[in-house]
C-alpha cells in the first residue's frame, strides 16, 4: 500500500468496514506450467461487469441518470490524518485493530496506539540518526506482535515485541537480486522474495533462510527461451507488481509486461505465461 506526500501531508484513513483490497489469485493461478490460459467464470463475470457498467456510462452521459458523483460518495469514507513529516510513505501494517507503522523515504518510521488517527515519529535505536536518514524503508509486515521492515539500500529489520526493540537481520551479499518483499508469518517465521524471484522463507527469525525455487525467474526464462518458445527472451532480468496472497501464492509482471508469472508453494519453479492480448477499459 503506497501513499504519497504533499506539502501539507495527510494521510487518508478509510472509516468504512469494508476492505480497500483482496486479492483473489485462484483464477490467474495454474497447478502446473502449460502455459494454457482457460477463461475462467471470473474473468467471464468481470468482462460482463465491464460491459455493463460502460453501457450505464453512455446513459448517465446523456444525462438521463442523475445520482451523487462517485468521487462524492467516497470522499465520505474518508478522513484526513496528519503526519509529523512531509516524506514519501510506502506501506503501513497493523497487529492488532489499534496498533500499526508505516514507513516511508529518508528513514520516515511512525507509529500508532489509536488505529491510525495519530501517528508518532519513531526511530531504530541500533541505527544512528544520520545513517538512519540515509535509507527508504519500503516494505513493513507485522502479525501477533513480530514484525519485519525492509529498506533500500539492501536492510532488514525485525521485531519481536511489537516494535519495542529491533534487531538488524544480515543480508548476504550473494542473495540474487535485491529483497523486494517480507511478510511476517508467525513467531520467529517470515517470507522474502528478491527481485529476480528468489523467495526464501526462515522459522528463526533470520538466522537461516530456505530457498522455495529452485532457480530464478531469469534462469527459468533463459531456459524457456532456448527452447523457442517466443516472448520469453524479451525478459530484461528482473519483475515488478510482485503481489502474495494469503495461501502464499505468488503473481508477478515482467518488467516490460510482455508475460506473467505465478508460483506457488511446493512449485519448484516459477510458470512462465504469454501476455496473448492486450484488453483496455
Amino acid at each position: 500500500m503506497k501513499y504519497f506526500a504533499s506539502v501539507n501531508l495527510a494521510l487518508l484513513c478509510m472509516t468504512s468496514g469494508v476492505s480497500a483490497f483482496a486479492i483473489c489469485a485462484s483464477s490467474a493461478r495454474q497447478k502446473t506450467c502449460n502455459n494454457v490460459m482457460v477463461m475462467s467464470a471470473t474473468d467471464v463475470d468481470r468482462r460482463a461487469f465491464v460491459a455493463t457498467a460502460a453501457s450505464v456510462a453512455s446513459v448517465a452521459s446523456f444525462g438521463l441518470i442523475t445520482s451523487p458523483a462517485p468521487a462524492e460518495a467516497a470522499s465520505q469514507m474518508w478522513k484526513q490524518v496528519q503526519l509529523p513529516f512531509e516524506d514519501t510513505l510506502y506501506d503501513i501494517d497493523f497487529d492488532s485493530e489499534t496498533h500499526g507503522y508505516l514507513v516511508g523515504a529518508r528513514g520516515t518510521f511512525a507509529e500508532t496506539n489509536d488505529g491510525g488517527a495519530t501517528w508518532q515519529p519513531r526511530s531504530f535505536a541500533n541505527l544512528d540518526a544520520e545513517e538512519e536518514v540515509t535509507y527508504r524503508f519500503q516494505v513493513v509486515s507485522f502479525k501477533d506482535g513480530e514484525g519485519w521492515v525492509l529498506g533500500k539500500p539492501s536492510l532488514l529489520l525485525h521485531t519481536r515485541d511489537a516494535g519495542k526493540s529491533w534487531e538488524r537481520i544480515p543480508l548476504s551479499p550473494k542473495l540474487p537480486g535485491e529483497p523486494s518483499f517480507v511478510k511476517a508469518l508467525g513467531p520467529s517465521k517470515a517470507e522474502m522474495t528478491t527481485s529476480t524471484g528468489a523467495i526464501y522463507v526462515t522459522e528463526n527469525a533470520g538466522r537461516n533462510w530456505k530457498a522455495q525455487v529452485k532457480e530464478t525467474i531469469d534462469a527459468t526464462l533463459n531456459r524457456i527461451s532456448s527452447s523457442g518458445v517466443s516472448g520469453a527472451s524479451y525478459f530484461t532480468g528482473s519483475i515488478i507488481n510482485q503481489v502474495r496472497d494469503n495461501s502464499g501464492a505468488y503473481l508477478a509482471v515482467s518488467s516490460r509486461g510482455n508475460f506473467f508469472l505465478t508460483w506457488e508453494p511446493g512449485q519448484d519453479f516459477w510458470c512462465w505465461n504469454e501476455r496473448r492480448n492486450v484488453v483496455e477499459i
